[in-house]
């Protein structure tokens, strides 16, 4: 995304581009490019419950992205909205497609928050948050994050 595309876009929409190159990166195994869309000062919230600091993001991924395939993210963007200070807040569901696999992996599904602040004109995050969406004991909310993935992906669900 071009500085000068920032400038014009309106915070939301800036926002909400900012993370679909977050992820874009992590399907491509680009630890570079996705280190690279966070605040020094930032913070990333791992699947796992890691924690690294945006200023580390790339040393964190380059293994993770060396040592093995991973899996592809699916996504919806549920809401983008606008908070004090200038910061957006971002919230959508997210999935994993296995390699080689052409559907959602349920027991990957998670649920994403993205604080992102503008910096000189740039927008950056400062908080990527990546948690399971397990739904303990409720196996019909884990079929409707995943059939809505499902329909982002263009398959049919199993809902009439």
């Amino acid at each position: 995304m071009s500085e000068e595309s920032e400038h014009t876009r309106q915070p939301e929409t800036a926002v909400r581009a900012l993370f679909e190159d977050l992820l874009a990166a992590w399907n491509r195994r680009d630890a570079r490019a996705y280190a690279a869309l966070f605040a020094p000062d930032g913070a990333l919230v791992g699947f796992d419950g890691s924690q690294v600091r945006g200023s580390e993001v790339e040393e964190h991924l380059t293994p993770v992205f060396a040592d093995h395939p991973t899996a592809s993210y699916v996504w919806k963007v549920r809401e983008v909205r606008s908070l004090a200070g200038g910061a957006v807040l971002l919230r959508a569901v997210a999935g994993m497609v296995p390699p080689g696999g052409s559907e959602p992996n349920p027991a990957a599904n998670a649920v994403q928050s993205l604080v992102a602040e503008s910096r000189n004109g740039v927008w950056r995050v400062v908080l990527f948050h990546n948690t399971p969406a397990q739904y303990h004991g409720r196996p019909e909310l884990v079929e409707q994050h995943t059939d809505e993935l499902r329909e982002v992906l263009g398959e049919p669900t199993g809902q009439d």
